[in-house]
């Protein structure tokens, strides 16, 4: 792309990233946006196996997202989110890791001892962290350091 060609909008940059990388894997499928003023959201939609785009346990899809927002934003002061799924992956990834928070804090409930999750990205963190605040029996905190860096399931003991 030459760069009398590149967008001046950030989301047309963000689409713009996604279907050269779509290209370059060979992959069909078309790019939605939806914009707000919060964030960003690029969808590729189609009927192709995105596999090979998602990657072992989201990490390309991360470092793609991670791409867009910087390419979507580079000379740009105001900047917002940028959030990139593929084939519904987000929506089934956060379904998974709701699951496995709320198993854990079962289990840090019935059996009085910390439960620590697997090591998960910020953003999967944070999702357990919302998803059991409304617990009174548990509390949740980050420990570690990245890429290690995981979310540990404490039960609250009554006195």
């Amino acid at each position: 792309m030459e760069p009398t060609e590149w967008p001046e909008e950030p989301a047309e940059r963000v689409r713009a990233v996604v279907e050269r990388v779509l290209d370059q894997l060979e992959l069909d499928g078309s790019v939605a946006i939806d914009e707000d003023e919060d964030s960003i959201v690029a969808t590729v939609e189609g009927e192709d196996d995105y596999g090979l785009l998602i990657g072992r346990r989201g990490q390309t899809i991360d470092a793609l997202q991670l791409l867009c927002f910087q390419a979507a934003f580079q000379g740009i002061r105001e900047r917002k989110r940028v959030v990139l799924d593929a084939a519904g992956y987000r929506e089934r990834r956060e379904e998974v890791i709701t699951e496995r928070a709320k198993r854990a804090a079962e289990k840090a409930v019935a059996s009085g001892d910390e439960v620590e999750l697997d090591p998960m990205p910020a953003r999967e963190r944070r999702v357990v962290h919302e998803y059991l605040k409304e617990r009174t029996e548990v509390e949740t905190y980050s420990a570690g350091d990245e890429p290690q860096r995981r979310v540990v399931v404490a039960p609250l003991l009554a006195d």
